[in-house]
């Protein structure tokens, strides 16, 4: 009995200095965007990239009604600053439509107004990937690559996801204007 306890007594102090050691242990920190940064404005430069112009090809794919209701009531909660709330709707979205380049896309721009550039980067790439390689969405998915970049995103280690460069991210983006076919 008398040896359990000495045995029991020395493991004690090894178990406790093992926790506090493991307590310790250094956990990457969230990155903040830079202090100089500035998310809305970020957003606003994507949606402008993203302005149709008459003379180009816009493939616009149908929706499913609930899938546009949340992200009617996202885009109302994102005009109210209520930037969560709005991601936790497109959320929603994405549950039923997992794979909708739109909703992808308006899902990154809100994770670049929460701060999250890396997962506005992930998403802008998703939406690229699941859309078209024309028209204003494809620009905006390149910019949002660009602007997430200049909020201090890392590009992403997923599998199927490109990692580009900020000049090549431009360089498609502006690839992204195509002129419709002719009509006669």
């Amino acid at each position: 009995m008398k040896r359990f306890r000495n045995r029991r007594a020395r493991l004690l102090p090894m178990a406790l200095c093992s926790l506090l050691l493991g307590a310790c242990a250094s956990r990457a920190p969230e990155r903040a965007p830079p202090p100089d940064f500035d998310a809305a404005a970020a957003v606003a430069a994507i949606r402008a990239a993203g302005t149709a112009s008459g003379g180009e090809l816009d493939v616009q794919p149908l929706r499913d009604p609930q899938v546009s209701d949340l992200s009617e009531e996202a885009t109302r909660l994102e005009a109210g600053r209520l930037y969560q709330a709005a991601a936790d709707r497109l959320d929603q979205a994405l549950e039923i439509s997992a794979q909708d380049p739109n909703l992808l896309q308006q899902r990154a721009e809100i994770a670049l107004l929460l701060g999250q550039t890396d997962l506005a980067e992930r998403l802008a790439l998703q939406a690229r990937a699941a859309g078209t390689d024309v028209g204003p969405l494809c620009r905006r998915n390149w910019e949002t690559v660009v602007r997430a970049r200049a909020g201090g995103s890392r590009p992403p280690d997923t599998a199927g996801l490109p990692r580009v460069s900020v000049e090549e991210a431009g360089r498609r983006r502006d690839a992204c204007t195509v002129a419709p076919p002719p009509r006669y």
